[in-house]
C-alpha cells in the first residue's frame, strides 16, 4: 500500500473561463469543487491507475465536511484527522484560451499542539503499515521542520521508502532524515539550497542524505539525480508543449515517483537494471505531469498518457555539469 500525508489539505475550487481578462466581469459556469491538498491528488492519481493507497489529511469547518463528503464520495480511501479550524481553499481559475491557471491558494489552520500530534501519530502507525509514504505539500503552523524530520527519519527506520514534495526548510529536514526522494520545483529547490543551478541543488539534497531528487521545470520537463548516478543523472522532457490546466501536473509526478518506489526495490542500486528503472520512471513521470496538464482539475490523467510516454526524451546529464 502507498500512504499519502497531506498536512495542509484543501478544498479545491476550479473555475474555466474563455479568457481571463483583468478588471473584467466573467460569467462562468459552476466551479468544480473536490478535495485537495498535493497528497490528496496523488492518492487520486494512483487511485485512478487501481494502485492500492490510502489517503491521509486533517479536515475541519464547513469546508471540511465539504471536503470529507466529497472523498467520500469519490471511493479514494481516507483517513482524516479532526481539527478545530477550517480547511483551507485553493482557488484555479483556467483561461481555456491561453491554456494557463492562475492560482490563488489561502494559508492554512495553525494545528495546536494535540492536532498536530494526532497527525504525526496517524502517520507513523499507518506509514510503518505501508511500502511507500508520500508526504506532499506545505506544512501548516504547529506542524514544524523538525517534526517532520523526525516522522521521516522514523518511517525510513521502520523500512518504508518515503517520498517528499515540500518545500523551505521542510525541504531540508526530509533530506537530512534521508527520504528516499524528494520533489522539488525549479523554484523551491534555488530558495531551499541557494543554488540556481537545479543539477547543483539537487546534489546539494543529496549530500545532505537524500537518495533521489527530481526536480519538476514545467514545459523544460525534469532532472533526476540519485546517489547511484556518481556525478551524472537524466533530464526527461517532452519534444512539444502542452497548453491546460498545471495545477496537478506536480502531484502526478509524484504519483508516478510512489509508484517506482513501491515497484522497483533496487531502484537506487548501482546496476544497469536500476539504471534502466530509473530511466523509466523519468519517462513516466515526464509523461504523467504531462497528461494532467490535459485534464481539466487536478488528481486525473489523460488518456494519452502512454502515447506521451513514448514521446519522451530522456539524456544523461553530463558528469562535468557544474
Amino acid at each position: 500500500m502507498i500512504l499519502t500525508v497531506t498536512p495542509n489539505p484543501a478544498l479545491d475550487l476550479t473555475w474555466h473561463v474563455d479568457r481571463l481578462t483583468p478588471g473584467a466581469t466573467h460569467r462562468v459556469p459552476a466551479a468544480a469543487a473536490r478535495a485537495g491538498g498535493k497528497g490528496v491528488n496523488v492518492a487520486r492519481v494512483l487511485h485512478g491507475q487501481h494502485v492500492e493507497v490510502l489517503a491521509l489529511a486533517t479536515s475541519g469547518g464547513a469546508t471540511g465536511a465539504e471536503f470529507a463528503s466529497e472523498l467520500d464520495s469519490s471511493g479514494i480511501p481516507h483517513h482524516l484527522v479532526p481539527i478545530g479550524g477550517a480547511t483551507r481553499r485553493s482557488i484555479a481559475i483556467v483561461d481555456d484560451e491561453r491554456g494557463e491557471t492562475a492560482i490563488l491558494n489561502e494559508h492554512g489552520a495553525p494545528l495546536d499542539a494535540a492536532e498536530s500530534r494526532a497527525l504525526l501519530e496517524a502517520a507513523s502507525r499507518l506509514g510503518r503499515r505501508s511500502r511507500v509514504v508520500a508526504i506532499c505539500g506545505s506544512l501548516p503552523p504547529g506542524v514544524s521542520p523538525d517534526a517532520l524530520d523526525a516522522l521521516v527519519g522514523g518511517l525510513v527506520a521502520a523500512g518504508a521508502r518515503v517520498v517528499v514534495d515540500t518545500s523551505g526548510p521542510g525541504l531540508l529536514a526530509a533530506a537530512r532524515a534521508g527520504a528516499h526522494a524528494l520533489k522539488p520545483n525549479r523554484d523551491e529547490l534555488e530558495a531551499a539550497t541557494g543554488h540556481a543551478d537545479p543539477v547543483s541543488g539537487a546534489r546539494a539534497l543529496l549530500d545532505l542524505g537524500a537518495g533521489l531528487v527530481v526536480v519538476s521545470l514545467g514545459a523544460e520537463g525534469l532532472i533526476s539525480v540519485s546517489r547511484a548516478d556518481g556525478a551524472g543523472g537524466l533530464s526527461a522532457r517532452l519534444p512539444r508543449v502542452l497548453h491546460g490546466n498545471a495545477t496537478g501536473a506536480g502531484d502526478a509526478l509524484v504519483a508516478a515517483i510512489a509508484a517506482a518506489l513501491a515497484d522497483t526495490p533496487d531502484l537506487f542500486a548501482e546496476t544497469d537494471a536500476a539504471d534502466d528503472a530509473r530511466s523509466r520512471l523519468a519517462r513516466r513521470a515526464v509523461a504523467w505531469s504531462a497528461s494532467a496538464v490535459l485534464m481539466p482539475l487536478a488528481g486525473e490523467l489523460s488518456a494519452e498518457r502512454e502515447a506521451l510516454e513514448a514521446e519522451v526524451v530522456v539524456e544523461a546529464i553530463s558528469e562535468e555539469h557544474a
